[in-house]
């Protein structure tokens, strides 16, 4: 496995055109990445096509491992914040007495 870039150099848009092929060169090598700014303000990264696909790895899987969240979001998506909240308070308050009721059973047994 590629050693990670340990460079990230940024550039302005007009320095990035003027130095397009040494960039180009150098990131392929894994040598930099480089963040483009426009005016100071970050437009653009060049990246290796390995760090490309680990990124998309990455939001694959955070997106599968938020499936759940947004589910459960959108099955609530009606009722205000204070609602939810208290119908979690009510069913932790609920589990909690059964269960203390199953342990103080099991104790007596």
């Amino acid at each position: 496995m590629r050693e990670r870039a340990s460079v990230t150099q940024t550039l302005q848009a007009s320095d990035a055109r003027v130095q397009w092929d040494s960039i180009l060169d150098d990131v392929s090598r894994g040598e930099r990445r480089v963040l483009v700014e426009k005016d100071g303000v970050p437009v653009a990264a060049i990246v290796t096509t390995e760090d490309l696909k680990r990124l998309d790895t990455l939001e694959a899987a955070r997106d599968e491992a938020f499936q759940a969240l947004w589910r459960t979001g959108e099955a609530f998506k009606d009722q205000s914040p204070e609602q939810i909240e208290r119908d979690v308070a009510a069913a932790i308050q609920a589990a909690r007495v059964k269960r203390r009721a199953e342990q103080s059973r099991a104790a007596t047994r």
